[in-house]
């Protein structure tokens, strides 16, 4: 009896062992829900350069010498001294009605030897390429007996060293627009210690209006986006854009606001505005540059509009003051989706589109829970009143979320989707992200997790102490991040979009942190958060399968599968130090490929990827060779894991 009461003791204690052994327990013959085909996508707004000195391939700074009104800043005389040439911003001689100052370049000494003339240093440098072509175009005037010619070159820093030129002539008492291809040689060096001048061999005195200097662009559109970055983009296959952004929707003032028909048309009738961050905006990236943007990574619009809302707290108040607003987004919807022969689907086919582009959610205003005079409620009935009588197919998208106070979330007209923003430290989306949303009425409104980002401080992004520190996040934000996206992959059929934000940020001056994306006027590289979005966008079903540990453990998962292929995607995120053995058991398939795929975003909390070392944290593929329906899977730790299986 004695070595019996062992060897069951021996069992029982070796049964117990077994049983809490970390398990996750996937149910493939259980669909939870459908994943929202929206569910992952990019937000937008002009903040940390990331239109002009970013994502726009502009590489002029202040083209309509409109950025300040003293002075013609970023561009300098040549000679530096100013004693042969002389810069004035002249209102006396505008390009335009809507760029009414021109810049007055007054040479009093110039030779075959020695030009003089202006340059411009561009977004902290004009970058170079070897053997590339670039497009310069502008607009100048010339005084009575002067004609030119005027050289166009891009040339280094101490104008030792000339890249590319081009000359033209014949410039006339009026204004006329000018184009040359400058085109480098192909043993040049990579920099962007260059600059864009623009000279004449003999004395005389010239206006120019507009100067504008483009490298190659994505798909070489005309006043198109930078390539590295656009890449970066399109290699997170993003389903959706919301644009034209979050505060620079707003703008500061109602006069300061995204005025989305001011940005049509030429660059050269377009002013431009003062933006929220403290600088101001060419508009080159207008309505038209957003729509062509989502065209072009194959991404669905999300188009916020003007609610009436400007962030120093200038409010229109509901009724027939807010109706010109209101008319004002019917006409922006028109212009995105409307038929040719539509009034503003016209303007749009004028503009070189005549197709109309697919749109569904219209997002009105942004973040209107900071409007003190408790009128989001009466705009947003207006508003939406109106776009569904006009459309009524149209999703409505509510800005008054979960930073509301709560009892206030009031709305006359219920949402058809709810924006919630988050920005969190890694640790609270790591504590908060098992259970969020859990309480959601799955009856609805769906929810549009509209801006989030998890950040590695005890203090958030806007706190002063931000200052100084590096604009992009490290791996122990990346995880933060990990476990917010699981969980909302994980109620996918309720979080119907969600996208990341800030997106961009030149490291040069970044105002806001953390990005997804740091870049400068040469190079770009993707933060930890943005190896760890692209796994999770990339690797992603149509239906959600019920998962579920065995025990509380302190990994986190979200589990899809795609329909048509049987391609099982299970996502696992362990932001602890020591490495988890997990039995992954995969029950109701009725056969489950041997070879498991397996892409592994892993480091140390405080390690991040730079400019100077774009690829310290990536992600590494492996291959699992005999997968079976439960097999032990050690999870690394610190890291992100994706396993795909194929299955039956």
């Amino acid at each position: 009896m004695k070595k019996l009461s062992s060897t069951l003791l021996f069992a029982c204690t070796l049964a117990s062992a077994v049983a809490v052994e970390p398990t996750l327990t996937i149910e493939t013959a259980m669909p939870v829900a459908k994943v929202s085909p929206l569910h992952y996508g990019l937000m937008t707004e002009e903040i940390n350069y990331c239109y002009d000195g970013g994502l726009y391939a502009e590489l002029v700074r202040n083209r309509a010498f409109l950025d300040d009104a003293k002075a013609p800043v970023h561009w300098s005389a040549i000679p530096g001294n100013g004693t042969a040439a002389t810069l004035t911003l002249d209102p006396t001689q505008p390009l335009n009605a809507v760029i009414p100052t021109s810049l007055r370049v007054d040479v009093a000494a110039a030779s075959d030897a020695a030009p003089a003339g202006v340059s411009n240093s561009g977004y902290w440098g004009i970058p170079v390429q070897p053997d590339t072509r670039y497009r310069a175009g502008f607009h100048a005037k010339a005084a009575p007996g002067f004609s030119g010619p005027m050289t166009v070159a891009i040339v280094s820093e101490d104008g030792a060293t000339v890249f590319a030129q081009a000359e033209v002539a014949g410039l006339t008492s009026s204004w006329r627009s000018y184009e040359v291809e400058l085109t480098s040689d192909k043993d040049v060096l990579a920099t962007a210690k260059a600059r864009l001048v623009l000279t004449v061999r003999q004395p005389g005195t010239f206006w120019l209006g507009l100067v504008s200097l483009f490298p190659p662009t994505w798909h070489d559109r005309p006043n198109g986006l930078r390539r590295d970055l656009m890449q970066m983009l399109v290699d997170l296959k993003p389903a959706f854009l919301r644009f034209p952004g979050g505060n620079y929707l707003e703008g500061d003032t109602l006069a300061t606001r995204f005025d989305w028909k001011k940005t049509l048309g030429p660059i050269s009738g377009r002013p431009g505005h003062r933006g929220p961050w403290g600088y101001r905006s060419s508009d080159g990236m207008g309505l038209l540059e957003f729509l062509l943007w989502c065209e072009d990574m194959d991404a669905e619009p999300v188009l916020a509009v003007y609610a009436g809302y400007s962030l120093k707290g200038e409010c229109v108040k509901p009724g027939p003051g807010l109706q010109p607003y209101v008319q004002d987004a019917l006409d922006e919807i028109e212009y995105v989706s409307g038929a040719a022969s539509s009034k503003w689907g016209a303007q749009r086919a004028k503009d070189g589109h005549p197709a109309a582009f697919k749109l569904r959610y219209v997002e009105i205003g942004n973040e209107d829970f900071f409007d003190k005079s408790g009128s989001y409620d009466g705009r947003f009935s207006q508003f939406a009143d109106a776009i569904k009588r006009q459309y009524p197919l149209l999703k409505c998208i509510s800005s008054v979320g979960n930073e509301q106070p709560a009892g206030k979330r009031v709305h006359s007209r219920k949402p058809d989707v709810l924006d919630e923003h988050y920005y969190r430290n890694a640790e609270a989306f790591l504590h908060d992200s098992p259970s969020h949303f859990d309480s959601y009425d799955r009856r609805g409104p769906a929810i549009f997790v509209g801006e989030w980002a998890a950040h590695e401080t005890s203090f958030p992004p806007w706190d002063k102490r931000s200052k100084g520190m590096p604009a992009t996040p490290n791996m122990k934000a990346a995880l933060g991040d990990a476990a917010w996206m699981a969980a909302m992959e994980r109620n996918s059929d309720l979080v119907i979009m969600q996208c990341y934000a800030p997106l961009f940020a030149n490291v040069n001056e970044p105002q806001w942190r953390p990005d997804l994306i740091g870049y400068d006027a040469l190079h770009c590289y993707g933060s930890p958060s943005y190896h760890a979005m692209r796994l999770f966008s990339r690797n992603i079903g149509d239906v959600i399968l019920k998962a579920s540990f065995n025990r509380d453990v302190s990994l986190q998962a979200s589990v899809t599968r795609d329909s048509a292929t049987g391609l099982i995607y299970v996502k696992i995120v362990n932001p602890q130090p020591a490495a988890v053995p997990l039995v992954i058991d995969i029950k109701g398939v009725g056969s489950l490929a041997a070879a498991a795929e397996v892409e592994t975003l892993a480091a140390e909390p405080d390690a991040t990827n730079s400019l100077a070392e774009p690829s310290k944290v990536v992600a590494v593929q492996s291959k699992i060779a005999d997968a079976k329906p439960a097999f032990t899977y050690t999870v690394p730790g610190h890291s992100i894991t994706v396993l795909k299986w194929h299955s039956r």
